[in-house]
């Protein structure tokens, strides 16, 4: 019983201790770790810890899945598919990031659905985030602009038409695998398409698939960010990424 009393009295002191704290409004600061300071970009400016990708002079970031130089077009500032080179890749790995690229669909308009103003933008060379006109343009919603490719529908469709630059801001989460090739945590995307939140912090149910089911493979924390050459002549410009 001795026990049990001086077990209630020590709780109620911690009570009575802990009520004192909360009336102590240092009690509740936190001083370190303090913030690294981050000058924000104004306009088509980078922040200053992000690395530039393009910054629309030369493709000096980027080369082909073999290794060889890139091979799209550079004018005028922007980069553009030159069908049938096939996709290019950045010379980087990354995992955790944001991802800032701009795009523009082409203003001769060609085809229909999928056929218009194709391309995509793959993170880590296996998620897919849809770049796509759909300014007036209708295919399947979970392949249109702002969908996670085959798995997610985006929020809204936020396209501008085409010939007109256009925004995505992408805040990515790597997936995390056991030592046994398991996935513990899936991939997360937020994706703002133009100013719009089109993608809210989304699970990836796996590697972006054409055909059949997403699924993941275990692979390396950081790979490649992929832009794809689908024949059609989507233009790129302002393209930065700051690691998570």
């Amino acid at each position: 019983m001795k026990k049990l009393f001086n077990v209630i009295v020590l709780l109620a002191g911690g009570a009575l201790f802990l009520n004192a704290q909360q009336k102590n409004p240092e009690s509740t600061e936190l001083w370190e770790p303090v913030p690294p300071i981050v000058t924000p970009g104004e306009g088509t400016q980078a922040p200053s810890d992000a690395i530039i990708l393009f910054d629309g002079k030369n493709l000096d970031q980027w080369q082909t899945d073999k290794g060889a130089p890139a091979a799209w077009t550079v004018a005028e500032g922007a980069l553009t598919v030159k069908p049938g080179t096939g996709t290019i890749q950045t010379k980087l790995p990354f995992g955790d990031c944001q991802l800032h690229i701009e795009f523009r669909e082409p203003t001769v308009i060609t085809g229909d659905g999928q056929m218009r103003g194709n391309s995509g933008i793959f993170l880590q060379g296996l998620y897919e985030v849809q770049v796509l006109d759909c300014y007036n343009n209708v295919t399947y919603s979970n392949g249109q602009t702002g969908s996670l490719y085959k798995q997610h529908i985006p929020l809204v469709n936020a396209c501008k038409k085409p010939g007109d630059w256009q925004t995505y801001e992408i805040i990515y989460t790597a997936p995390r695998f056991s030592e046994k090739g398991r996935v513990m945590i899936p991939a997360y995307v937020t994706v703002i398409h133009n100013g719009v939140l089109v993608q809210n912090h989304i699970a990836l149910l796996g590697t972006t698939e054409y055909i059949g089911l997403p699924k993941y493979k275990s692979h390396d924390l950081k790979l490649p960010i992929v832009l794809q050459d689908h024949g059609n002549l989507v233009s790129f410009r302002n393209i930065w990424i700051r690691e998570l």
